[in-house]
């Protein structure tokens, strides 16, 4: 096992008090035979500074510095800088336990898979939520990978807390034309691609993985044109991808997410930014009503989603005042606060 090389991707903007402690918890690795890759997505900080001090002491640090391209990019010129036969990712502000990686190359040996992925915790600053430490192991052919990952019960869409097989990374890269203008649920749409040339891959549902919830991550981050427009963008492509799979249980698990998201829009409240989300509302009203005309009678979409979109296209208004207070009463309205200075 130790002669499996991994490459550690890890992108980094801005972040001069997170960095450090992301370093430590992958240069403490159990498993030794790792490389780590750093790419500096033009920090106007003291990232930079902190990211080259580490690799002037340990050998197997590389820096990579770009001009600000966005964490798609970066980690895209990571990839290309790694020399592993496994690529692996963490983002430069969360961290990871010191056996993640040792775990998850057994498990990918063990299981002869070329994707192996793990449970993950998000951590506030006054509580932990686990994602979901169940401790069992479930094993994914090409399809069922798939349907875990678009369904999105316990599969995380995020590239951060799975070990991926180099040739299928590169295979990948080399077959698809990526958008990487898009910066919301990029991740969801490359691990599509990889879950797709994947023959075989195993999820170990224990949290190794970080997830660091602070003021100005991207759980917490405002509302902003990528916000409204990305999620959507991933959606369209991805339902163009799996419109003539013969897996048609595919298109139907995206349909009603993309009906969910247009929802969403279709319903925002204006009081965060009128003069921004109102052309995206209106457009995802239009999109919606389209759905409704389409779908209305497409038996294969649950009808709970068909009752939702009916509702949502005929009384907007109402219902953003329904869904308002159920996140009020469920507390889903304040899921990522950060009810602390600093």
């Amino acid at each position: 096992m130790k002669d499996e090389k991994i490459s550690v991707i890890i992108p980094a903007y801005n972040i001069e008090n997170e960095i450090s402690r992301c370093l430590k918890s992958v240069l403490n690795q159990t498993y030794k035979n790792i490389e780590i890759v750093v790419v500096d997505d033009g920090s106007t900080d003291k990232t930079y500074d902190t990211i080259t001090s580490y690799a002037q002491k340990y050998s197997n640090l590389i820096v990579v510095h770009q001009e600000n391209q966005g964490v798609f990019c970066a980690r895209l010129n990571g990839i290309r800088k790694a020399t592993g036969d496994w690529i692996g990712f963490v983002d430069g502000d969360d961290e990871i336990e010191e056996d993640m990686y040792e775990v998850l190359m057994k498990n990918a040996l063990d299981y002869h898979a070329d994707i192996s992925h793990c449970g993950y915790q998000m951590i506030f600053p006054d509580r932990i939520d686990l994602y979901y430490g169940t401790g069992k192991i479930v094993l994914q052919d090409h399809l069922t990978g798939l349907m875990d990952l678009l369904k999105g019960e316990f599969v995380e869409p995020g590239l951060w807390n799975k070990l991926f097989k180099k040739t299928l990374v590169i295979e990948v890269l080399e077959d698809v034309s990526l958008d990487t203008s898009i910066k919301i649920n990029e991740d969801l749409l490359l691990n599509y691609y990889l879950f797709n040339k994947s023959e075989r891959s195993v999820y170990l549902d224990k949290c190794f993985y970080h997830y660091m919830i602070r003021k100005n991550s991207a759980a917490t981050s405002k509302i902003s044109k990528h916000k409204l427009e990305d999620p959507c963008k991933v959606m369209t492509t991805l339902l163009k991808e799996t419109s003539m799979c013969k897996e048609s249980e595919l298109n139907i698990i995206l349909r009603e997410r993309y009906i969910r998201q247009l929802i969403n829009i279709a319903t925002m409240s204006l009081e965060k930014d009128p003069e921004l989300i109102q052309p995206y509302r209106r457009q995802a009203r239009k999109s919606l009503r389209k759905e409704v005309i389409l779908n209305i009678s497409n038996y294969k979409i649950k009808k709970k989603f068909r009752l939702m979109m009916v509702f949502a296209t005929l009384f907007p208004n109402v219902y953003m005042l329904i869904h308002s207070f159920y996140e009020r009463v469920t507390g889903l309205d304040t899921k990522y606060d950060i009810n602390y200075e600093g």
